[in-house]
């Protein structure tokens, strides 16, 4: 049973890879170890046929698609079991390939997800990796994208595509050298496609992209003008970030006719000379005619085809058998003076082939999102859909960096056991990013399997960061102590706090710099106090659970109110302490009656916003300035349809197609009010499904609101898609900008796209575009700003308004293949899910910090706040703790500086050996001060570590950093050569200790550095 909200499924226990391997079983043992490639082997571009000056040159690409997890789960695809849900099993595929390729070296093949090769690699016996290895040294067997997962690029954010791409790239580059460096990308199913993703391609030293699903407009007017291949100028701050792409022209399918699987209906070639099934002049003649047509649509002589499709090559030997015919009766023609070469080929090697053509491409500057398949279709849907799994990702993303970094800062966690611990986190939440599974498109019950493997994973990474708290804060004989996480602090329950008279709560701070934390805590007394290590007593508030969280009948909790508190300067990459004990003293309640028709605010210095008679917010008053500022919740219903042509779509997991307008939830809301000291905060109820607190923390500048949807009704047998909207009185002209996987701020143009005159006959999901952090709009002295806390659909469909889709719940499938709707349920009700968004409203003309930049700093705490740990204290009293424990530390001298962020710190190969990555927080164009390059300086942030080495990697350390070269292709009209790609200028760090960070660059290095 998926567990409501966070859907924290029970525990199986989940395999963890021993260690990173070379082919030769071998622990890679030294820093420097990428270069093992045997002596002579010729991969890469070496390997590579060389295309016949004149003629049309095929390059065949045999390659399957594994889906980590769609319509069965990854073990289920991996081992070929559930044959009536799917006919796919990836270890046979494996299996059969390899010995296909033995059997004729002029056969190629691409592989692309590391997960479930190396679920592979560590079954096979020391003779299959020796033949593995040296298909690999001679170019035959190729890796291509890299990442843990094909991954989607939509609801997925940078910092767990970066750690998914290093995963995996790293135990390529550890088990078969340079020859397994990816030199492609290869997103080929996603469904719409980010510019961020393609900058970080280009920061990791891929040479190009490959993907099949643009809009069909799109592609209509770029195959008429023969623009299907494209430099793709990646991002606005960063140099060297042009990618070559190449959109693919049947998806990723084999041409109509040509698909030899066992999974395909079509013939064979038929060659026998005496047979009278013979069929060979037929069969070539269809397949050249499909070429020739192909051929009108792209630029060059060279032309890619996608040998392969969804689990093909179960049965290799029939595919390649076919394939071998194919290219033979193909060039045999050319004595017959047809001018077409096939063979087989790589992604690699067709890039290779076009940079060797005396040709220029057409550029692109913006991204592929929406995706539409047709005029009626967009999918938009699954920006949203599964809001809890999307929650549940994005904590154990901010769990796996408190996770690393507490692994690597204790000598305690050096052994295998707690690297493998570590490693289990790692691995899922690679998968996660899975275009089928942080997307929410997949089956209920592969859905379930993933928050399985979550609550596995968590409950590994949690042993390690008990044991390093242990370690860290106990002094000599102190008894050791449980930390736990309270997993379920967003349905307000953590046994710890609710149970206990006293007890411990420990704040460890990720950022590279100190912060603060408002903590609440869920309790069962009435009063407590709080003390820091100095004995000190802060100032507390108790608050009340809002009736809608309080009588979740799943709810197994008996507290009612929320201790509330302010951790203030939690050291960077550090942790303090805090001891709680309950007072009993018989402090009041401080809710208030329910307000339904008086106008009341709540707000601080720096604002107030106020509700009106009828219980909606309506105002914000900014430094004195008010502003009309409403919210609301609205709902579409879902079209329904048979889904037999496109205009009779149903909307589903992955398509948004309403059925109309929307409509408003009520026109009257429930409200109470609450005021102390730390926080002012209104209660909301709109109806018996949805319901909001809207708070003003003391000292902040942007407005909190928890949203609470669920079970959506559809005893109307009508499917619903909940939006939150915020509408102002701010003249944005159709303009709206939505963040890319986090990073570069992309505009958007209502009823508009840069590249074709659109026509919109869905306006509302054709508008839709994906918010995985922030969405806003501005006019020429006013902003408004909405940061999520995980991926939704959002659009400004009238200016002024911002609207984000927070759930949906449907009873029709949109036949993508899915086969099921997206009517997900706990405890035998419609999944109830809650989250948070962050307003910030203010002037475009700030007398200090600009709102850009005062978003950026709020998106970062966001992203990754002090993790919280709880732990019993009924039998240490305050005295004992303070006396027999640490209460504070760490690992960093100095904090960095505000737009620096410490992205990455994690133990690495060696003991002592360390990956640490920075990265400038804002465009080059936010802020007048913190968008200028800045410089750190290692020794002073690691002052308390003696620094041995220092060397920058690529973004996805799997290349040193002077190692990387790039092919260079040439936009039009510019003159060009066959001159080396130039790289972005270099750093002026004459010394290794010196960072300098240019807007929006992330930097990355392996540190070797012991404790002082």
């Amino acid at each position: 049973m998926k567990c409501l909200l966070i859907l924290t499924a029970l525990i199986v226990v989940a395999s963890a890879r021993p260690g990173k391997y070379r082919g030769d079983g071998v622990l890679v043992e030294k820093l420097d170890d990428w270069d093992h490639a045997a002596q002579g082997a010729k991969c890469g571009y070496e390997s590579c046929p060389v295309p016949r000056k004149g003629m049309l040159n095929l390059h065949l690409v045999p390659h399957t698609h594994d889906d980590v997890g769609w319509l069965k789960t990854v073990d289920q695809y991996y081992y070929g079991s559930k044959t009536s849900i799917q006919r796919a099993g990836v270890q046979y595929i494996l299996d059969s390939v390899i010995d296909a390729l033995l059997h004729n070296p002029e056969r190629k093949f691409i592989y692309v997800e590391s997960a479930f090769f190396f679920k592979w690699w560590d079954e096979q016996p020391p003779q299959i990796r020796t033949a593995v290895q040296e298909l690999v040294q001679q170019g035959r067997l190729e890796f291509v994208n890299g990442a843990w997962s094909m991954n989607d690029e939509a609801a997925a954010h940078y910092q767990s595509l970066i750690d998914q791409f290093t995963w995996g790239l790293g135990l390529l580059n550890d088990t078969f050298g340079e020859c397994g460096r990816p030199r492609a990308g290869w997103q080929i199913d996603p469904f719409g496609h980010s510019r961020e993703h393609a900058a970080m391609l280009t920061q990791m030293g891929y040479d190009g992209l490959f993907f099949a699903r643009l809009d069909q407009a799109d592609r209509a007017k770029r195959e008429a003008s023969k623009q299907t291949e494209l430099i793709w100028k990646s991002s606005a701050n960063l140099e060297d970030s042009d990618l070559f792409t190449t959109i693919l022209y049947t998806l990723y399918q084999a041409p109509p006719g040509f698909c030899y699987d066992v999974l395909c209906s079509d013939e064979p070639i038929l060659d026998g000379p005496d047979s009278a099934e013979n069929n060979v002049e037929e069969r070539i003649d269809v397949f050249l005619d499909w070429v020739y047509g192909m051929a009108q649509k792209y630029h060059s002589n060279n032309l890619i085809l996608t040998m392969g499709g969804d689990f093909t090559y179960q049965d290799a030997g029939m595919y390649f058998k076919n394939m071998d015919k194919l290219i033979k009766y193909t060039n045999a023609r050319q004595e017959q003076g047809v001018m077409v070469n096939a063979f087989y080929s790589t992604p690699t090697c067709y890039l290779k082939a076009l940079h060797d053509t005396d040709l220029t491409w057409p550029t692109k500057t913006d991204d592929f999102f929406p995706y539409g398949s047709d005029p009626y279709t967009y999918w938009t849907g699954y920006f949203t859909s599964r809001p809890t799994s999307k929650r549940f990702e994005r904590l154990g993303n901010h769990l796996l960096q408190v996770c690393k970094q507490l692994t690597a800062l204790s000598p305690a966690t050096r052994s295998s056991y707690f690297q493998n611990r570590l490693t289990v986190l790692r691995e899922v939440i690679g998968v996660m990013q899975h275009h089928d599974a942080i997307t929410g498109t997949e089956k209920q019950h592969v859905a379930d399997d993933y928050a399985r493997m979550l609550h596995v994973a968590f409950e590994a990474c949690n042993e390690n960061t008990n044991v390093v708290l242990n370690d860290m804060t106990r002094k000599t004989n102190a008894p050791e102590v449980q930390f736990e996480s309270c997993h379920l602090l967003n349905i307000s329950h953590c046994v710890t706090s609710e149970t206990k008279e006293s007890f411990v709560v420990t704040l460890y701070n990720p950022l590279g710099h100190s912060t603060y934390h408002y903590v609440r805590l869920p309790v069962n007394g009435n009063s407590y106090t709080v003390r820091n290590s100095a004995g000190d007593k802060l100032p507390t508030q108790m608050i009340s659970i809002p009736d809608s969280v309080f009588s979740l009948s799943s709810r197994n909790s008996i507290a009612n109110q929320e201790l509330v508190f302010l951790a203030d300067q939690i050291p960077p990459m550090g942790y303090v302490s805090f001891y709680v004990t309950e007072t009993y003293e018989a402090r009041p309640r401080q809710d208030t009656e329910p307000k339904v028709q008086q106008i009341t605010s709540i707000g601080n210095k720096y604002l107030s916003v106020h509700f009106n008679n009828n219980g909606f917010l309506n105002m914000i008053n900014i430094n004195g300035e008010s502003h009309w500022l409403q919210q609301d919740f609205f709902y579409y219903e879902g079209a329904v349809g048979d889904n037999r042509e496109a205009k009779n779509r149903s909307s589903g997991a992955y398509i948004f197609r309403p059925n109309g307008t929307e409509k408003q939830v009520t026109n009257s809301v429930r409200l109470q009010v609450f005021k102390g000291d730390h926080v002012q905060e209104v209660h909301q109820v709109f109806n018996d499904w949805i319901s909001q607190v809207v708070r003003v923390y003391e000292d902040e500048q942007h407005v909190e609101f928890e949203w609470l949807v669920g079970p959506i009704p559809v005893e109307d047998e009508i499917g619903k898609e909940i939006v939150t909207r915020y509408q102002s009185d701010i003249k944005s002209n159709g303009v709206f900008w939505t963040d890319a996987n986090g990073r570069e701020m992309i505009k958007r143009v209502r009823n508009h796209r840069d590249t074709w005159d659109v026509e919109l006959v869905e306006p509302v999901p054709g508008n839709y575009y994906p918010v995985t952090a922030k969405i806003a709009l501005e006019d020429d002295s006013w902003r408004m700003a909405v940061l999520n806390d995980r991926a939704q659909g959002g659009t400004s469909m009238q200016d002024g308004v911002l609207e984000l889709m927070v759930h949906r719940r449907l009873l029709r499938d949109d036949a993508f293949g899915v086969g099921e709707p997206l009517n997900e349920t706990a405890y035998d009700r419609g999944l109830i899910a809650r989250g948070k968004h962050y307003l910030l409203f203010g002037s475009k003309a700030p007398k200090t910090v600009t709102a850009e930049a005062k978003e950026r700093f709020l998106q970062n705490q966001v992203h990754t706040p002090a993790w919280v740990f709880v732990n019993d204290a009924t039998d240490v009293s305050f005295d004992a703790w303070q006396s027999n424990y640490i209460n504070a530390f760490s690992a960093l001298s100095a904090s960095l500086p505000m737009n620096v962020n410490l992205l990455t710190f994690e133990p690495w190969k060696q003991p002592f050996t360390y990956l640490v990555r920075f990265e400038h927080l804002l465009e080059k164009t936010e802020d007048p001060l913190y968008s200028s390059p800045v410089t750190i300086n290692l020794k002073t942030v690691f002052s308390s570590f003696d620094i041995r080495s220092v060397r920058e990697t690529t973004l996805g350390a799997n290349q040193w950093k002077e190692d990387k070269s790039r092919l260079k292709f040439y936009a039009d009209p510019v003159p060009h050569s066959n001159e080396p790609a130039a790289e972005s200028l270099p750093h002026e760090d004459h010394d290794v200790n010196v960072v300098t960070l240019h807007p929006m660059e992330i930097r990355t290095f392996v540190l070797e550095m012991t404790k002082h």
